[in-house]
This record gives C-alpha cells, sequence and structure tokens, in this order.
C-alpha cells in the first residue's frame, strides 16, 4: 500500500496543466485599459483584490456621490483573490484558539461583528446577482491524529462557554458519516460560519458591480509612489498619476507604498491540486452528502472541498517562505509540493485510486506574527491600510475594508474601538534572521505534528513572544 501511494500520483499528475482551475474560466472578464495621463477623485484604491474591491463598492454605497478611482497593477482577482480555495470564513482572528489568545475580552464581539460580515457578503451576492456558487455548507476541522481529538473537544466547550451557536463535535463515526477517510478520527463542524464559494467569480462580479455604481477601475496600472499633494495625495503609475483627497491601500501581500508597514508582512507561498470531476461511484465512496469545506488539524494542514462540478481541490500542507520575502512568478508552481499535495490526497481517499489531477497552481499569500489582519493609517490620516490576513481574506478583507473606509473618514465606530484594530502584531526581524526563524519555526511545526503536538522550546518561546509563524 505505501509504494501505491508513493507510484500512483506521479502518473495522475501527468496531465495537471500549471494553471488555477478558477482562472481557466470562460467567464473571465475582459481587461480593462490601463490609466494614461492624469485623475482627480476623492478616493482613491490601490488593488484590485478583495481588498479594494470591498473598499471601492462599500464607499460608493456608503455616499453614491463619492468619486472613487480603483488602480490594478494587472487584472482584477489575478493573484491571491482569484487563486485560493474558495472557503470564505465569518472569523476576523484566524480562528477560535487564536482569538482567544489573543483578544479574549472582545472575541465575543468579534465573532459578533464576523458573523455579521459574513450575513453581509451574502447580502452583496445576491443584491448584485455575483454568480460565485456561493455556498454556506459550513466547514469541519478534521482530526487524523489522537492528541487533535481532545483539542477539537476542547475547542467545542470553549465555543459553548461563549456562547456560540452551530458548532457541532463528530466523533469517528458522524465525521466519517459526513465524509469517508479512513484517517479520520473526529471533526469539529461550523455549520454556518463558513461558505464555499468560486472565489475568481466573486472577484469578477464584485468588479462589475464597482463599475455598476460609477467606479473608474484601471488595469495593468500599478501604483509605484505615493507623496503628499497639498491636503491630499498623489500616487504615480507608470503613464500618469492620480491625484486623491483620500487613499485606501488594499495591496496586501505585495510591498506597500507605506514603507513602514513592510516589515510587519512576509509572503508565503501556498498550493493546490484540482481532480477531474467524481464519477457517481467516486462520489458515493467518501459520501460529502453535505458538501462542506474540510481542513486537518495539523500545524502543516491540508484543506479540501467539492466544487459545483464534483472536482476536489486539496491545498495547503506546505508553506514556502523564500529568503528576501520577495514575490515573484516563478514562486507560484512547485513540483516537490505538488506530488506531495498528490500522495496525501491518496493517502486520505484511497478509494480514489486512479483518480487524476487537472490543474495546479500555487501563489503568495500575506501573513504577520498574529496571523490575522492589522489596520492603520500614514499621512495624517489620509491613507489608510489593512494586510496580513493569512489566509482568511475572502471574507475577512470586507471588515478590513469597513475599518479602512472609517479611519479616512475619521469616525469612531465599534470597528475602530476594537484593540485588535487598534494594535499592531509584532515585525519580523529583518534578513537573514527573518529566513532562520521562519525555517525553525517551520521545522518545529513539522516535528510538533509527528509528536503528538508537543510544542519544542523554541515554539513555546515564539508563543510567548507573540511571533510566530502559522501555515
Amino acid at each position: 500500500m505505501a509504494r501505491a501511494a508513493m507510484t500512483t500520483p506521479v502518473h495522475a499528475l501527468a496531465d495537471a496543466a500549471p494553471i488555477s482551475f478558477w482562472l481557466d474560466d470562460e467567464s473571465r472578464p475582459a481587461a480593462l485599459p490601463a490609466l494614461v495621463g492624469d485623475e482627480h477623485t476623492d478616493l482613491l484604491v490601490v488593488g484590485g483584490g478583495y481588498s479594494g474591491l470591498w473598499t471601492a463598492l462599500i464607499a460608493k454605497e456608503r455616499d453614491p456621490a463619492r468619486d472613487v478611482v480603483l488602480v490594478e497593477g494587472q487584472e482584477v482577482g489575478w493573484a491571491a483573490s482569484g487563486r485560493n480555495g474558495g472557503f470564505c470564513a465569518a472569523s476576523l482572528t484566524h480562528g477560535l484558539a487564536n482569538g482567544l489568545d489573543r483578544w479574549p475580552g472582545e472575541l465575543r464581539k468579534l465573532e459578533e461583528l464576523g458573523a455579521r460580515n459574513l450575513d453581509a457578503i451574502e447580502d452583496t451576492i445576491v443584491r448584485h446577482g455575483i454568480d460565485c456558487a456561493f455556498e454556506r455548507t459550513g466547514e469541519i476541522d478534521v482530526a487524523t491524529e489522537p492528541h487533535q481529538v481532545a483539542e477539537l473537544k476542547e475547542s467545542a466547550e470553549q465555543a459553548e462557554r461563549l456562547g456560540l451557536t452551530g458548532i457541532e463535535y463528530l466523533d469517528r463515526e458522524a465525521l466519517r458519516a459526513q465524509v469517508d477517510s479512513p484517517t479520520f478520527l473526529a471533526g469539529l463542524w461550523n455549520r454556518t460560519g463558513v461558505a464555499m464559494l468560486h472565489p475568481a467569480r466573486l472577484a469578477w462580479g464584485l468588479k462589475k458591480a464597482c463599475l455598476d455604481l460609477g467606479v473608474r477601475i484601471y488595469e495593468h496600472t500599478p501604483a509605484t509612489a505615493l507623496a503628499a499633494d497639498g491636503l491630499g495625495m498623489a500616487a504615480r503609475t507608470p503613464y500618469g498619476r492620480v491625484f486623491a483627497r483620500r487613499v485606501a491601500l488594499g495591496t496586501n501581500v505585495f510591498p506597500s507604498l507605506v514603507r513602514r508597514v513592510r516589515p510587519y508582512v512576509v509572503p508565503v507561498y501556498d498550493h493546490a491540486l484540482m481532480t477531474e470531476p467524481l464519477s457517481d461511484g467516486q462520489l458515493a465512496a467518501i459520501g460529502w452528502r453535505g458538501r462542506q469545506g474540510l481542513s486537518d488539524s495539523n500545524h502543516h494542514f491540508h484543506y479540501f472541498r467539492l466544487t459545483t462540478d464534483h472536482r476536489i481541490l486539496w491545498g495547503g500542507y506546505d508553506a514556502v517562505y523564500r529568503f528576501g520575502a520577495s514575490v515573484r512568478a516563478e514562486y507560484d508552481h512547485r513540483p516537490a509540493t505538488y506530488e506531495k499535495l498528490a500522495r496525501h490526497f491518496f493517502q486520505c481517499f484511497p478509494q480514489l485510486a486512479g483518480l487524476r489531477f487537472t490543474h495546479a497552481w500555487g501563489g503568495a499569500i500575506d501573513t504577520c506574527s498574529r496571523f490575522s489582519a492589522f489596520f492603520g493609517t500614514a499621512h495624517a490620516g489620509r491613507v489608510a491600510y489593512a494586510a496580513g490576513y493569512t489566509g482568511l481574506g475572502v471574507g475577512a478583507t470586507r471588515f478590513g475594508a469597513e475599518v479602512m473606509l472609517d479611519f479616512l473618514a475619521g469616525e469612531r465606530t465599534e470597528r475602530t474601538e476594537l484593540e485588535m484594530v487598534r494594535t499592531k502584531p509584532l515585525p519580523f526581524p529583518p534578513e537573514p534572521l527573518r529566513w532562520a526563524g521562519i525555517s525553525l519555526t517551520q521545522w518545529s511545526m513539522t516535528r510538533a505534528d509527528t509528536h503528538g503536538g508537543r510544542r519544542n522550546l523554541w515554539l513555546r518561546a515564539m508563543d510567548k513572544a507573540g511571533l510566530g509563524f502559522d501555515s
């Protein structure tokens, strides 16, 4: 069996196209022209991923008379917003445990705001007729090692103490009745706090909604510099400039135009595979009638889900940091990770032996030392930014957009009063200390996964310092 698990994936990957399944789509909209010359606007939004799109859309919904310009270096949704796994979570804190560790006194409020934020995303999708296969089926965190069973039980008890609803502990039999894998020992099902969706189509739908409301969008227009200009700001692009009263930065993993923000974020490369469509017999072999998203409970974890045409997206595990924190197209694909993911897939679902993968892709996500977004302003409040979503940006970027708009309006709101919003994570150290620290942390997490979850001295020190790294 072990030999088959090692050899099957190479064959299964033979025809996998090195492109994101999500972006290989006939409904992908035509590109918009680049900015040539100068523009003047009330609000400039830099970045055409979820952060920028939500900011532009909400800005127009709050004040239809406000003039808004959005510039994007390539095409809307081309990066993480169009390549992710399609898990849209209510959590603003990268999970309950991380929130309890960092903001125990306001976690109930954060959970409430996160739930309202997910409701608002669903409402926007319905109101604007965005065809992105939105399914609020929830997510199951899966235990595949004995020590993780106890951890999931503890999480269920914590949720109950906090008064959180819709979270159900599943023993081995109950879990395998939902999705059948011999590796599954227990699960924690968040029934309503996570939705599945087509991420690229969400980005394209938000683009159309912004255009319908009058936002001027320029693609293939990177903002290369930002400087004060009288009482406003001026952003330079390759063929022109944008003069704006206020600026919102939604550049996330890419180097911020506010240089002091850069040490807080590092790019980490995540990769995924997509199978061919499953037959009726293959679907019956694994169950999965509830179509929930799943992720295992290792530090190096896998996430996996069904698409509307019955493919399985299988991603995660390796979280690759490159020395120097650079973001480059040649880092998007990593054959060694693809083969590792394929081996792990057939270990999880041996009943699907012979299934082939049709797509393989990767890309960079923005992570920070607290694993959830941070926020701030620059240039006397004329510029706002949000970054560091660490993989949960599909949902949390909408909340981040509202925070940025609150900041730019100079308003005190329930969002801006949060400790989470008012504080920053610890910055990462400069190279080579950054690379050495992340590499040691990665090694330590792998060791913890294979040693009953026991955290070594390095991980305990990182926990105590509030500076860590989470795949």
